[in-house]
């Protein structure tokens, strides 16, 4: 059976050249199965731990221990597709990268895109998708991935709030039992549709 994975950090902090600490003295276990807000006021450093936990930037301060997370998928803030593609597409792509057939990589695509409510636009190619249609859809793909982390960068930040109201209610669907995720965020109803909360604002 497949090791849950986990992150821990012990006493982490990071600072850049010249630069006073953005936070310090940061020690928490990461656990699959849970959906982390990372908040804090901006320059608080969230983009920054990030990084870290993704393994791409060490910190100035503590360590990072990572127990069966090496895969990494990153939503970032402004979704980015391939305009002529369908929606299917872009989340039946990363299944047929793990192996799968076109036929069951496409099933298991389209049970995905109606978990994040977008089931009737599997046709419908990227570039005519609404922005909470868009972030739905890199959020699909991000979780058909099956990453051991998934990081995802202000989902809500360019949207209106209607629109954005459509992409938080749609994050439940990230809870995934071999996956962690950690979601930076500035909104509040973001926020509360996440089971944790890491606010950096502690940790100045």
């Amino acid at each position: 059976m497949p090791v849950a994975p986990t992150l821990t950090l012990e006493s982490v902090g990071h600072r850049f050249d010249g630069a006073d600490l953005l936070f310090r003295g940061l020690s928490l276990v990461l656990e699959a199965g849970r959906v982390y807000a990372l908040t804090g006021p901006s320059g608080s450093g969230k983009s920054t731990l990030l990084s870290i936990l993704a393994g791409w930037m060490r910190p100035s301060e503590g360590a990072v221990t990572r127990d069966a997370a090496a895969r990494v998928s990153w939503v970032f803030q402004n979704p980015h597709g391939v305009a002529a593609r369908t929606a299917l597409d872009h989340v039946a792509l990363p299944l047929l990268a793990r192996g799968l057939r076109r036929p069951e990589a496409e099933l298991a695509a389209r049970e995905l895109l109606g978990r994040f409510g977008l089931a009737r636009l599997h046709g419908r190619p990227f570039a005519s998708l609404s922005g909470g249609e868009a972030q739905r859809l890199m959020l699909a793909r991000g979780i058909a991935a099956v990453p051991d982390l998934l990081l995802v960068d202000e989902p809500t930040a360019q949207l209106d709030r209607r629109t954005a109201e459509t992409v938080n209610d749609s994050l439940v669907a990230l809870r995934s039992p071999g996956t962690i995720v950690v979601i930076a965020t500035h909104d509040p109803s973001t926020r509360d549709r996440c089971t944790d909360l890491i606010d950096l604002e502690e940790f100045r």
